[in-house]
Order: C-alpha cells, then sequence, then structure tokens
C-alpha cells in the first residue's frame, strides 16, 4: 500500500530562504508546479553531469597549479641564486668603488669584469654543446661499429640474405644519421670531425666491399652477365656485331624472391653512393657533375659485361667500327629491360633527376671510353711518333681519323637513342654540342689535353694540304655562272647569301668547307671549354691562313699599270668578294647560339685571348675585325688608284684658264671627257665583278674624293674657272654616277654648292657679301652653304 506523497510545501525551500541567483535559476527553469513534476528528473541528472565535469576540472587545475609552483620554485630558486651572485658582484663593485680611485679606471674594472663574465658564459655553452653531440656521435658511432665488427650469428641460415639486408640496412642509416650530425658541427670541432670521419672511413672501407660482393655473387647467381654470342677466330666483325640480336635478358627473367632481393640489394647501392655524395659534398669534395651520372648498381651491371666484351674488342683494335656497332647493339638491347627494372627503384631512392636509361647508356659509353684511353689511343700516339720519326707514310694519321669518325658518329647514334623518348632532343648547328661528357667518347678528349693538342695538329696540317691542292687548281679564282661564261647579270635580290651572290670566287667554298669541317669536328666535344681550345687550334688558325693567302692574291694584281687596268681590278675583285663572303659566314656562325654559349664561357675564363680587342663582342670578333680591315683597305687602295688616274688625265683641265671660250655652246674639256670616260669603264668593270655591298660603298667613297678633288680644283689660283666650262664639266661628272643612283647630285654636295654659288644673280652675290660682311660666316647656313668652309665663299666673293 504506497503512502501518501508529502506535499511541496515540505519538499521546497522556502522562496525567502533562496539566494537570488537560485530563486533566478528555478524561476528560469520552472513556470509552474506541474512542470517542475515533469522536468525536476532531467535537470537533476544534467546538473550531476555538469558537477562531475567541474570535479574533474578542478583536480587538473590543480595538477597543473602544482607543476606550475614546482617550476616557479625552482626558478625562483635559480632566480635567488642569481641574485645573490649579483649582490655578491655589486659589494665587490662597491668595496672597488669606495676606494678612491677616478672614474675611468672604475669603468674599465667594469667592462673587464663583464667581459670575462661573457667569455666564461660562452665557454661553459660550447661546452655544453659539445658533449651533447660528443654523446650523440659515440652512441652513434658505436651502434655502427658493433653491428660492422660484431655481427650477430644466426643458427638458420635460410635467413641469412635477408639478415645481411637488414644489418647493411641499419649500418647505412646509422651513417646517414652521423653525417647529419656532423653536418651540424661548425668548423672549430675539426678535431671530433676528423676523430669520427677515420672511424666512419674505416667502418665504411669493410662495410662497401661486403655489401658489393654480395651485390655481384647475386648477379653471377642470376646468369648476369648473359653470354654473347661464340665466335671463332675467323668469325667475322659483322657477324659478331649482329649475332647478339637474340640475348635474353636475365633481369627481365627474375620472379618473386629473387626479383624483391635484388630489388633490396640495388636500393642497398643507392644509399651507399647518396652517402658518399653526402660525405664528399660535406668535405667539399663533391663537383657538380653534367648529366647522364652514374650509378654505381648500374656500373655493377656493366663491369661484368666489359670483361667479356673485352675479348671481341681486341680482335678489332684495327676495325673500330665492329667495336662501336657491338656496344650499340648491347646498350640497346638491354636499355628497355634496364628502364623498366631499375626506374621504379631509383623513384623509390628518391634519386633526384636521375634516369636508368641515361645512367645505363653513361656506363656502357664509360666503358667503351677507358678500353679506348688504354688500348686503342697509346697505340695511335706511338704509331705517329715513329712514322715522324722515320717519315714513313703517315697511315697512322688515316687511322686517327678513321676512329675519331666512328666515335663521333657513335655519339650521334646514343644521343639520338637517348632522346628517343623524350621532346628535349637540342637541334643546332652542333651535331653532339648538348651531350653530356658522360655519354661521349669524345669525352676522352677531354680527360687527356695532350691528345686533344695533337689531334688539332693534324686536322690543321691536313686541312692546309688539301687547301694547297684547291688554290692550285686552274679556276680556283674565277666566277663563272650557270652557262660557263663570267658572271654579268645582276640579281633582283638585296640579299646576299650564296657564293654566286657575292660574286666570290670557286676557292671561297673551298675556304667555307674546311673551315667549317674542323669547326663541326671541335663542335662534337661535350665539353665547352676543350671545344673553345680545338676550335682556336684548329678553325681560327686556319682562317688566318686564308687571310695570309687573300692578302698574297691581292698582291698579285698591279694596279699602278694603266695599260691594263680592267684587268688588274677584275683580278681584284676575287680576294676581295672572297674576303666579303668569308665575313658574311662568319657573321652567320657567330650569332648561332653554340658560338655565343663558347663566347660567353671563353669571356668568363678568358681562355688564352684578349677580349679586350674583340669586335661586336662574338666569337670571331679578333678575325672579323681583321677581315674588315683587309676588305677596307683594298677598297682604299683602288679608290686612290682611280683618283690618281682621274687627275692625271683631267688634272690641268680644271685649273687652265689660258683659253678664252668664245663660242655659245660651250661642251666638256678634252681632257675631262678622257678622265670621265675612264672612270665610267672603271665604275663598269668594277659593278660587273665586284660583289653588290663593296661596290657600293667603293663609288660612294669614290664620289665623295671627286667631290673634294674637284671643289679644290676650282678654287686653285689667283682667278677661278670659267664658270659655263666648270658648270658643264661637273654635270658631265654627276652623270658618270647616274646608274648607280637616282639623285647623283647628293654625294657631290661641295661641288653643288658651287654651282648654286655660281647660279647666284648679281643682287644675290651682293646680299652674301653684305651679310660675310656683317656676320661673318655664321650666315652660310641660311644662303644653303654648309660644305664650303668660309674661306673659299669670302674668295668666291672677292674673285665675283
Amino acid at each position: 500500500m504506497e503512502h501518501p506523497r508529502p506535499p511541496l510545501s515540505f519538499v521546497l525551500p522556502k522562496p525567502a530562504e533562496l539566494s537570488g541567483l537560485a530563486s533566478s535559476f528555478l524561476d528560469g527553469n520552472f513556470e509552474d508546479l506541474r512542470d517542475l513534476l515533469s522536468r525536476a528528473s532531467n535537470l537533476t541528472s544534467h546538473l550531476k553531469h555538469d558537477t562531475t565535469h567541474l570535479n574533474d576540472r578542478l583536480l587538473h587545475l590543480r595538477t597543473d597549479l602544482t607543476k606550475h609552483a614546482v617550476s616557479w620554485i625552482s626558478t625562483s630558486l635559480s632566480a635567488k641564486n642569481s641574485l645573490d651572485d649579483l649582490r655578491l658582484s655589486l659589494e665587490s663593485l662597491s668595496l672597488v668603488t669606495s676606494l678612491p680611485r677616478s672614474k675611468d679606471a672604475v669603468r674599465k674594472q667594469r667592462e673587464q669584469e663583464l667581459q670575462q663574465l661573457v667569455e666564461e658564459l660562452c665557454r661553459i655553452q660550447n661546452r655544453r654543446r659539445y658533449l651533447v653531440t660528443a654523446l650523440k656521435l659515440e652512441s652513434l658511432v658505436g651502434d655502427l661499429e658493433d653491428s660492422v665488427f660484431h655481427p650477430m650469428t644466426r643458427r638458420s641460415m635460410l635467413q641469412d640474405r635477408v639478415y645481411k639486408q637488414e644489418r647493411f640496412n641499419h649500418a647505412i642509416k646509422t651513417m646517414n644519421e652521423i653525417e647529419q650530425v656532423l653536418g651540424d658541427v661548425t668548423t672549430q670541432w675539426r678535431r671530433l670531425v676528423g676523430t669520427v670521419d677515420s672511424r666512419v672511413d674505416k667502418s665504411l672501407s669493410i662495410l662497401r666491399p661486403q655489401i658489393i660482393a654480395e651485390h655481384r655473387a647475386f648477379l653471377s647467381s642470376l646468369g648476369w652477365p648473359p653470354k654473347l654470342a661464340l665466335l671463332s677466330k675467323d668469325e667475322g666483325g659483322g657477324d659478331a656485331a649482329a649475332s647478339c640480336s637474340s640475348i635474353p635478358n636475365p633481369l627481365v627473367l627474375m620472379q618473386g624472391d629473387q626479383k624483391e632481393y635484388y630489388s633490396q640489394s640495388f636500393l642497398l647501392l643507392c644509399g651507399l653512393q647518396q652517402l658518399n655524395t653526402l660525405k664528399e659534398k660535406r668535405k667539399k669534395l663533391h663537383k657538380e657533375s653534367s648529366s647522364g651520372v652514374g650509378l654505381w648498381a648500374i656500373d655493377e651491371l656493366v663491369i661484368p659485361v666489359a670483361s667479356r666484351m673485352e675479348y671481341h674488342f681486341t680482335k678489332w683494335a684495327e676495325e673500330p667500327e665492329f667495336i662501336f656497332a657491338l656496344v650499340y647493339k648491347v646498350t640497346s638491347d638491354f636499355a628497355d629491360g634496364v628502364d623498366d627494372l631499375l626506374q621504379p627503384l631509383i623513384d623509390r631512392a628518391m634519386l633526384v633527376s636521375c634516369s636508368a636509361k641515361e645512367a645505363w647508356v653513361s656506363a656502357m659509353v664509360q666503358m667503351l671510353s677507358c678500353f679506348l684511353e688504354k688500348k686503342v689511343f697509346p697505340g695511335l700516339i706511338e704509331m705517329l711518333k715513329e712514322e715522324k720519326k722515320k717519315r714513313m707514310k703517315p697511315e697512322g694519321v688515316s687511322s686517327w681519323f678513321h676512329l675519331v669518325d666512328q666515335m663521333v658518329t657513335f655519339d650521334k647514334r646514343m644521343q639520338s637513342f637517348v632522346n628517343s623518348d623524350t621532346c628535349l632532343s637540342y637541334e643546332g648547328s652542333s651535331s653532339v654540342a648538348a651531350f653530356s661528357q658522360g655519354m661521349s667518347v669524345m669525352g676522352v678528349f677531354c680527360k687527356r689535353p695532350e691528345w686533344l693538342k695533337t689531334w688539332g695538329k693534324i686536322e690543321v696540317k691536313d686541312a692546309y694540304r688539301k687547301l694547297k691542292e684547291d688554290i692550285k687548281k686552274e679556276k680556283a679564282w674565277l666566277v663563272v655562272n650557270s652557262e660557263g661564261t663570267r658572271l654579268g647579270n645582276e640579281s633582283n635580290s638585296y640579299v646576299l647569301s650564296t657564293r654566286e651572290d657575292y660574286k666570290a670566287p670557286f676557292v671561297a667554298e673551298s675556304f667555307i668547307t674546311r673551315t667549317w669541317t674542323l669547326i663541326d669536328h671541335g663542335l662534337s666535344l661535350p665539353t665547352i671549354l676543350p671545344r673553345i681550345q680545338f676550335v682556336r687550334a684548329t678553325a681560327t688558325k686556319f682562317l688566318w691562313y686564308i687571310f695570309k693567302t687573300l692578302l698574297l692574291e691581292f698582291k698579285k694584281t698591279d694596279l699602278s699599270d694603266y695599260s691594263s687596268f680592267e684587268d688588274s681590278l677584275i683580278q681584284a675583285c676575287g680576294p676581295i668578294n672572297t674576303a666579303r663572303y668569308l665575313e658574311s659566314k662568319l657573321r652567320e656562325w657567330s650569332d648561332d647560339l653554340v658560338f655565343v654559349e663558347m663566347w660567353d664561357a671563353e669571356t668568363n675564363v678568358k681562355v688564352g685571348r684578349d677580349n679586350g680587342g674583340s669586335c661586336h663582342g662574338c666569337f670571331f670578333g679578333e678575325e672579323l675585325k681583321s677581315l674588315v680591315d683587309l676588305e677596307t683597305n683594298w677598297l682604299m687602295e683602288i679608290i686612290t688608284v682611280c683618283l690618281n688616274q682621274f687627275d692625271n688625265l683631267c688634272g690641268d683641265h680644271f685649273h687652265s684658264n689660258a683659253d678664252t671660250w668664245e663660242e655659245e655652246v660651250i661642251t666638256v674639256s678634252r681632257g675631262v671627257a678622257e678622265a670621265l670616260d675612264s672612270l665610267r669603264r672603271e665604275l663598269s668593270v668594277l659593278q660587273l665583278n665586284m660583289n653588290r655591298k663593296d661596290f657600293l660603298d667603293l663609288w660612294r667613297n669614290l664620289a665623295e674624293g671627286l667631290d673634294h678633288y674637284v671643289s679644290c680644283k676650282f678654287f686653285v689660283g689667283e682667278a677661278v674657272l670659267l664658270r659655263r666650262r666648270f658648270e658643264v664639266d661637273a654635270e658631265a661628272l654627276m652623270m658618270v654616277f647616274q646608274p648607280y643612283c637616282v639623285r647623283p647630285g647628293a654625294f657631290f654636295p661641295r661641288v653643288r654648292e658651287i654651282l648654286r654659288l655660281l647660279s647666284m644673280n648679281e643682287e644675290d652675290k651682293a646680299r652674301l657679301r653684305g651679310a660675310i660682311s656683317r656676320n661673318g660666316s655664321n650666315c652660310l647656313s641660311s644662303f644653303g652653304i654648309s660644305n664650303l668652309s668660309p674661306q673659299l665663299v669670302e674668295q668666291f666673293c672677292r674673285c665675283y
């Protein structure tokens, strides 16, 4: 039987007993008695939950307060000790200052004490850092030495390979941690660094051979290297190079545990190489290398292949084309398998900018380069010395050229093969200018400068010999058109590009071809500085020989013989046109990107070159300057001879005033007419046989010289020439240049102004004389006179 509930008045407290906060809380949650009965239980559980949460928070705050209190106590004790030390220092300082000393002595004492205090603090701090770093390195080095010198032995041999890999991985990881610590050590701790390095190097000298031996043993168990075709001694090299077309790749045939173990072994070698690179970089021994850097793991694939291929190489020492064919065949056949298997491992090892295919090609090329360096080139060098000593038939030179041609062809094929799956192949005037030294057999000349010098001498000597044969040809200095007649028709195009456009003789093409052959051989070198040295020692030297040849050819012309003057002009046009054609080609080559890079590199390192004398800041600047000087001197010599001949024919007629002319129609003087006719024929011959650019410079400078000559003749003597006579002769002179320009008077400014003076009426002449008397020479420009001197104008005014 239920007991009756007590009334609410007995359960709830009286409102007067409640605080204001409690009353407001109840009023906010309950509106009436019914609301109290329905929501009281939920409110109670909520309040209990909040109470528990607040209790937990209070406990946490108490714990934090305790920690902060302990910390504060520790800090306060440290501060108390510091204050006590400071108080003692101040007391000592007060005792010192209480003594009868000067203010300077007190200040000096304070500075000394503060300096000692700072030095002591720095010493303590450095010692603490040194001890912490030394303890850390001791722990790491000790761990490394335990894993290398005292490996644990296991009874079960099934997990021996896995255990070795784990031990190797642990050792490499430890050495990497040591390198990171040593990288942060300052230079003043050299003794510590040296001690750690010596102990690490000792461990590394034991660890590296073990890792490589394990890797080689596993490769041997896989059947690497694959067996090349078995050849008898009588088999030809062509069959040998082609017989390896079906060689199986053991790396592609790996499956399961073998593939996994090889992957781990490959990663170990990559890690070991990274460690070596890191050590060299820290010791400032690491040098930035070009693209195609070799990987130790791939080198281990190439080393056994090289030992088998060398057997075939020794049989083909006199037939290098078979050597290069075999290397290219093996390289290309295994490249795809190497790339498919090893590139993911390289990416897994996080080797930045490293290509498995390029590393494979680089390793094979370097293997071939080593064979050439050790077995082939020394024999050729000895053969060349022996032939030079005994003056034998130069068979060594032909063998040298054949070998170099094969090397260049091989590099081109390798470059094409490497770039076949990318869009970054280099397209330039140089065949392998952008190919790295690591993937070029021509790099052997970069490593052996004495061989590069020998090669340059052979190339230049051969170029000299061939050029002498070209010059001796009967029609070497003749220019003929397609019909076999002398070139006489002017092209409508103003752009000169070919030898025919420049009217250069046949020998000019030989000059260009021989020079470019030397340049192209130099551009086949993979690095820029040897490339520059070779081009300077061959092509540049050959160009100076060409310039000497042109100078001697021009000197053969006898311009002083007026009886055969036109034939001499035709003969002189040959070297002038050749020089202009050479100049255009040198400028064209200098604008090529390859030569721009070479010029920039040469300017930076100053490779035996005086850059201050360069012209236009280009690779062939000095050669261009000398060539332009030659052309200018030759043109000026022709202009001088033409002016002298003109003066000999008509000099007396321009200043002779003895005869009186009373005819109404005055014609050109007989001597002047003869001189102008000779000048016209000479210009026609030069226009027909000289290139357009040089002829343009020649007739303009000749016109300038004639303008100066005629104007001076006009004012010679006490009286000027007869007015009508000078006008007729001057107009006839300018008409000679009418075929070459629209307004020939523009090229005779002094003569034109004399004619303007002669055409003035008496009133204009009086104004001119008055202006000169008042203002001097400042008024001449207002009368259209700017090329005649004021003295000549005054002389004219006095005479007229």
